[in-house]
């Protein structure tokens, strides 16, 4: 190593620290906060240009509804949407993160000269206890599937807390979509779970004429880790728009001003009417269902904003933002024709184990068609699915 490589190495500033600070628990820690306490990760999220658009546009393009109004940022991380608060003109900005990243983002806002404007508070958000309601939340909370991490939780215990009668949300709206689809992937996923098998009968032979160990009456087991892994795992892709096989519908809305924690943790479900439109030579069946989310900073009413803005996560030919789409394979495929209307009975829920994670089932059935295989009520045409979204 050179001397001056090895000057560089020595004057290397010393890192935050990433153990778990002592006011979060273990558990959730471990599963949830520990991702966001790193700079790549926060990385990742401010070059996507979808998302940094969409908040940027909203808070300066709204600079009204923060001049000198009192902003509470819920998990500021980087600490960038404090920022935009500040320079739209916020009188005080509390910008609350639960990790050590609230060191980086507190260097972040001194270093762009708002350190009299910005006050970082690193806590969980269910134990913060600010001077003073707000006028205005602004957080980025929306997960995979929008719904995955349930950070929304913690955005909906502030705004009972702190938030003024006639205060604002940002975003103010969510919706939740879900589109019938076709995917090469799944030939790809079928090829690695036969692989899989295939690897587990070769190191059963393996282990038994080296080791005198017979692994055969885990076999079982092991088909069923992998069949929910391969078929029954959500799986975030970066769908183009020419993979649906029909329109999209929206299954789930939420006003962030009245949703309560009690309906947001109890889980949800309803029926969702698919018309299947698309099939084609490159789209010969229904072997996927599509997820994905729009975001709305609408205001608090209808026209209160002078600039209206929704993020969406829709597969697209720009390519898709760090959210992707969730996309669920339909297993075996359904041979659907132009014309079919599939309805989709749906039910998502917090998974026990972990309530930050998914579980999500549909229950697919075809309830019109022209073909002339009579497909309404063929078996062939229904399927009862169940996917974890971890």
């Amino acid at each position: 190593m050179s001397g001056q490589a090895g000057a560089a190495v020595e004057a290397m500033p010393e890192a935050p620290p990433t153990h778990k600070p002592q006011n979060l628990d273990g558990e959730d820690f471990s599963n949830y906060f520990c991702a966001y306490g790193y700079l790549y990760n926060q990385k990742e999220m401010l070059e996507d240009p979808v998302r940094m658009a969409a908040y940027y546009e909203s808070i300066i393009g709204n600079h009204r509804y923060f001049k000198d109004k009192v902003v509470l940022d819920v998990g500021t991380g980087s600490g960038v949407l404090a920022i935009w608060a500040a320079q739209a003109g916020a009188r005080k900005v509390y910008a609350v993160e639960a990790t050590f990243m609230a060191e980086h983002a507190a260097k972040l806002i001194e270093g762009n000269g708002l350190g009299d404007k910005i006050e970082v508070i690193q806590a969980p958000m269910e134990d913060v206890e600010l001077p003073e309601k707000v006028d205005v939340i602004v957080s980025e909370w929306m997960g995979y599937f929008l719904l995955r991490e349930s950070m929304l939780d913690s955005v909906i215990v502030a705004r009972d807390k702190w938030l003024k009668p006639d205060g604002a949300m940002f975003p103010s709206h969510a919706t939740l979509y879900i589109a019938p689809s076709f995917d090469h992937s799944q030939e790809r996923r079928d090829s690695e779970f036969d692989t899989a098998q295939a690897n587990w009968g070769e190191f059963i032979s393996s282990t038994a004429s080296k080791y005198g160990v017979d692994f055969n009456p885990l076999s079982t087991a092991y088909k069923r880790e992998c069949f929910q892994y391969f078929m029954e795992t959500a799986l975030w892709v970066d769908a183009h728009p020419s993979q649906m096989v029909g329109q999209p519908v929206d299954i789930m809305s939420f006003d962030l001003l009245t949703l309560t924690l009690e309906e947001l943790r109890e889980p949800k479900a309803g029926e969702a009417t698919m018309s299947v439109t698309k099939i084609s030579d490159q789209n010969p069946e229904f072997n996927a269902i599509l997820g994905w989310f729009t975001a709305d900073f609408r205001g608090p009413a209808v026209g209160s904003l002078d600039t209206v803005v929704q993020l969406t996560t829709a597969p697209s030919s720009d390519g898709a933002t760090h959210w992707g789409q969730q996309e669920f394979h339909v297993v075996p495929g359904i041979p659907a024709d132009n014309g079919d209307v599939y309805t989709a009975k749906w039910e998502i829920r917090r998974q026990k184990g972990n309530q930050r994670l998914l579980e999500i089932d549909f229950d697919v059935d075809c309830v019109a068609s022209q073909a002339a295989d009579a497909a309404v009520g063929n078996p062939e045409r229904s399927r009862k699915l169940r996917f974890q979204l971890n």
